[in-house]
């Protein structure tokens, strides 16, 4: 009974490191396991033997993976549950409900990884029937290249993408490392190989598919221990015209509710008082952005920010006199 309880445990450990990551070698899988390759071998028989669709390659560079099989493995889910849960994933990952976005889009492209393909045709069908309403700054963004670029990230697969620039679209090889979801859209950090730099891509501007998934990789070490916080930095101030640091004299837990991570990004000063960094190519933008928090704010850049500022408040005191 002992030796039972132990074999499916380690099978369910088996399952579990094939669904995290595309392919494992034997000997890496037998080291994880604690047991010998004939072992590994043996509960890969049994995992079939269950239904679950797992690929072997022979040789050196050989190894195992989770593949999609003719059915869908023991789940604990029929067909329509799993569509059901899939059309909620899908839901989740490209709508703007906090926290639930990135978590969705792992447990879609597992789920994904698994499904047989007359279910993927009925999610299709969904989805081409569905219309979703969205908010005004809201891009939509297809969840089978969201998936695509989630399990390029996962797997250290390049990819190559079409993505318009200022010299028209060009076709970009990139190492992705990780998405980011802000509160309308979602943005690729990854390696660009012809550029030989960091970039930050916004994934509903990428024309077509992500194509089939190219060469593995070695991963590099990101620019940044927070990817969020780089793209944060990145997304909202360096492609503009003006960029602009406020001081507000108001504790960042009070101004961080009514500033978005994809239109500024916030640091304390101290106890009273933050610092937001933000950009436009519009000093008028800048200035109704700025006035609309609801705080007393200084500027500390650009100094342009000021007159326009004051010619905001003349306005604003006319519009009273007149009333």
């Amino acid at each position: 009974m002992r030796n039972m309880l132990e074999t499916s445990a380690r099978l369910l450990r088996l399952l579990s490191l094939l669904q995290s990551r595309g392919d494992w070698r034997g000997a890496d899988l037998a080291e994880r396991l604690g047991v010998g390759l004939r072992t590994v071998r043996r509960d890969i028989d049994r995992l079939r033997d269950l239904g679950y669709p797992v690929d072997a390659t022979p040789g050196v560079a050989g190894g195992y993976r989770l593949g999609a099989g003719a059915a869908l493995p023991p789940l604990l889910l029929d067909d329509d549950e799993a569509v059901a849960v899939a059309i909620g994933l899908r839901t989740a990952a490209t709508g703007s409900v906090a926290g639930l976005a990135e978590s969705s889009l792992r447990a879609l492209a597992k789920l994904q990884q698994v499904l047989p393909s007359r279910l993927r045709h009925r999610l299709t069908a969904f989805q081409a029937a569905t219309v979703p309403l969205t908010g005004p700054h809201a891009q939509g963004v297809d969840p089978d290249l969201l998936t695509a670029i989630a399990a390029a990230c996962r797997d250290h697969r390049r990819l190559r993408l079409r993505y318009p620039g200022r010299d028209g679209v060009t076709v970009r090889t990139v190492e992705p490392h990780s998405l980011v979801h802000t509160t309308w859209r979602w943005y690729l950090l990854a390696w660009d190989v012809d550029r030989a730099g960091w970039r930050t891509f916004r994934v509903d501007r990428v024309e077509g598919d992500a194509g089939p998934p190219g060469a593995r990789f070695t991963p590099r070490t990101p620019p940044s221990e927070d990817a969020a916080a780089y793209v944060s930095r990145a997304i909202t101030s360096a492609p503009y015209r003006y960029q602009a640091r406020i001081l507000f004299h108001a504790p960042v837990e009070a101004v961080a509710p009514r500033t978005s991570p994809g239109a500024g990004r916030l640091e304390a000063r101290d106890a009273r008082s933050c610092v937001l960094h933000t950009g436009s190519n519009s000093l008028e933008e800048l200035a109704i952005y700025t006035a609309a928090k609801g705080f007393a704010f200084e500027v500390l850049d650009p100094p342009e920010l000021v007159p326009v500022l004051g010619a905001m408040a003349d306005r604003l005191r006319a519009a009273c006199s007149a009333t």
